[in-house]
């Protein structure tokens, strides 16, 4: 196969084969590892994907959802990767007090219970863009946190 290869170039430039003709493609081609180092750049950075963790946390469960369901819809609309909202187990913050402040009568007890639900939210987008979403109008008393880590 290699002869039939140098016969051809051979016949095509009339003569004796050069060096270029007679070797094979593959040593003629500089290697593509071999390119020049990217030079990083703050756009380059800003646009980089990274994994985005919406925490979410309040004791109404409707501003909760309300704003998962904007957070959600406004991903959407700048066509993100979007898991969510997973539904953490519900934190119940029970106390229960003696009803009586000096001890004496039947023993009676308030019972004092606090709910705190927990959503979470993942986006795979670049940072800049969860600066827009974010900026939506949040419920009072729904508490947002923000942890960015690289894809």
């Amino acid at each position: 196969l290699a002869q039939a290869a140098l016969a051809q170039a051979t016949v095509a430039h009339g003569g004796a084969p050069t060096r270029s003709s007679a070797a094979p493609r593959a040593a003629r081609v500089a290697p593509r590892h071999m390119a020049t180092k990217p030079v990083k750049s703050l756009e380059a950075e800003e646009q980089r994907l990274h994994r985005i963790r919406i925490t979410l946390t309040s004791r109404n469960v409707k501003s909760l959802e309300k704003v998962c369901a904007d957070l959600i819809a406004g991903a959407k609309e700048k066509e993100l990767h979007v898991a969510g909202p997973v539904r953490l187990p519900t934190r119940h913050l029970r106390l229960c007090i003696r009803k009586s402040p000096n001890g004496e009568g039947t023993n009676t007890f308030d019972r004092w219970e606090m709910r705190i639900h927990k959503r979470l939210i993942d986006l795979h987008s670049p940072s800049d863009v969860v600066k827009q979403i974010t900026s939506i109008s949040i419920e009072p008393g729904v508490e947002v946190e923000v942890t960015i880590a690289d894809v």
